[in-house]
């Protein structure tokens, strides 16, 4: 005989119901991030086969190439919030969400150009640089390849993001794991000049890139075109009609988000760099260490895409008791998920390890003695990780991102950088420094972004209904 009053069951089985809607939603989008990071993997095992003056230039290209993608990718992204609030506003809302897809791809029009026009002159920029000229021109050569996927990728994280709202996001999936195939394919093709091509190297990887970006496109392009839920939409229908309103609502909402991207990735970024200062072991061990922790990372990542969506539609449908479980659920599930493989690295670190090195080479002795050091601070700010990434999601979900975007340069920058480089370089802790640093940046952010979700009344005003 069950204890528990009518009102706590009948309060259980919404909780449970709403945890059921955002696994059935997260999921597929954690397989389609992990399958986009496959992509770039299997781009570097196949330039890796060329030799490791290709290797380092397509690195050096990607790493160039990658900063500038972040900040259309932000536009891109806006329009998952403002979609999910336009359908919790109004369950069947097509014109409104067609606008939003439709500016969401004229902004991505507008942000590639300047984009295009910068990497088209990766060459000279690697030797202002400073970079070795032959590093320098190979890179340029592998960009002029793939610098063209950048468009139709931003295009493809539109229709995600429609798909997304609606609630299902399998067909991105789908597309995504064919585009990896595809790439697999072109690459072997292209690089090495099989099946009659003739061989085209480093560039051919770019091109292939470029191929299974549109062909992510096109291949979504065809679903929302084609699928019953999607076609009545009309995605594309009077697609030269401006709204320059909603235009200028993406741009102030997107733009921060590309401002979160920047400052995450390019301390991350800075902290290779200084790792590289210390020495070639640590680098070696830091860079293992952040592999592992980028693909726990993608469950988080998948649970915060969901946890904006969820927040989107109840904000849209004036439900703050829905907007508070949405995010909850994904957040616990976000921070229980990350405390689990937290505990994994520390006690199996070199199991994890084993994965990237020879743990039993007496060679590696080093590598691996850094690398347990590093997973275990890995271990320690997984918990932060997952807490800001899905913070970050569900503050989206009410459009909140300008605050945001100034807590991660205070926490990643003026706190995290700051006190890594300090107690790196002049207190001595060699690469544990860059950990620590990285690991109370995190912490740092973390607690700012569910400050702010916990004082959400007093910052959001519920939209009105139509």
């Amino acid at each position: 005989m069950s204890l528990a009053t009518p009102g706590a069951q009948a309060n259980g089985k919404i909780w449970r119901a709403e945890a059921r809607a955002t696994l059935a939603l997260a999921w597929p989008m954690v397989l389609t991030n992990l399958a986009q990071s496959a992509m770039t993997t299997t781009d570097v095992m196949m330039v890796g086969r060329l030799g490791a003056e290709m290797l380092a230039a397509s690195a050096l290209g990607y790493n160039l190439y990658f900063a500038p993608l972040i900040f259309g990718l932000g536009l891109a992204y806006a329009t998952a919030p403002m979609m999910a609030t336009e359908l919790g506003r109004k369950k069947h809302s097509v014109r409104d969400v067609r606008r939003t897809v439709r500016q969401g791809l004229w902004l991505s029009v507008m942000a590639v150009i300047p984009i295009w026009i910068l990497l088209w002159n990766a060459e000279s920029i690697l030797l202002l640089m400073g970079q070795q000229p032959e590093l320098a021109r190979l890179a340029g050569v592998y960009m002029h390849g793939l610098q063209w996927a950048i468009l139709p990728f931003y295009g493809y994280i539109v229709l995600r993001s429609f798909i997304s709202a609606l609630e299902k996001p399998r067909w991105a999936l789908v597309i995504m794991a064919a585009a990896v195939a595809l790439n697999v394919l072109l690459n072997w093709v292209l690089i090495f000049g099989n099946l009659g091509v003739p061989p085209l190297g480093i560039f051919g990887s770019g091109i292939a890139t470029s191929l299974a970006s549109l062909f992510m496109f096109l291949g979504m392009d065809v679903v929302v075109s084609v699928h019953p839920t999607f076609r009545r939409y009309r995605l594309f229908g009077r697609f030269w009609r401006s709204d320059w309103p909603r235009f200028w609502a993406l741009l102030k909402l997107g733009a921060p988000i590309s401002g979160i991207l920047a400052f995450e990735v390019t301390v991350f970024n800075a902290a290779a760099f200084l790792m590289g200062l210390i020495g070639a072991a640590q680098l070696a061990a830091h860079a293992i260490a952040l592999q592992i922790s980028s693909v726990t990372f993608m469950v988080p990542l998948g649970l915060a895409q969901a946890a904006t969506v969820r927040v989107g539609r109840a904000y849209g449908a004036r439900l703050p008791d829905a907007v508070s479980r949405a995010g909850w659920t994904a957040f616990v599930m976000g921070v229980g998920f990350m405390a689990l493989m937290g505990l994994i690295m520390i006690t199996l670190p070199e199991l994890l390890i084993s994965a990237f090195i020879d743990v039993n080479d007496p060679a590696n002795v080093e590598v691996v003695g850094y690398a347990v050091i590093f997973l275990a601070f890995a271990a320690l700010f997984q918990v932060a990780d997952g807490a800001q990434a899905v913070g970050a999601g569900m503050l989206r979900g009410l459009h909140d991102t300008t605050i945001p975007m100034i807590y991660a340069a205070i926490g990643y920058w003026g706190i995290g950088m700051t006190l890594g480089v300090l107690l790196t370089f002049q207190l001595g802790f060699g690469g544990k420094g860059i950990w620590i640093g990285l690991c109370t940046g995190l912490a740092t952010v973390a607690l700012l972004l569910i400050h702010r979700w916990m004082r959400r009344d007093r910052l959001t005003t519920l939209p009105h209904r139509a």
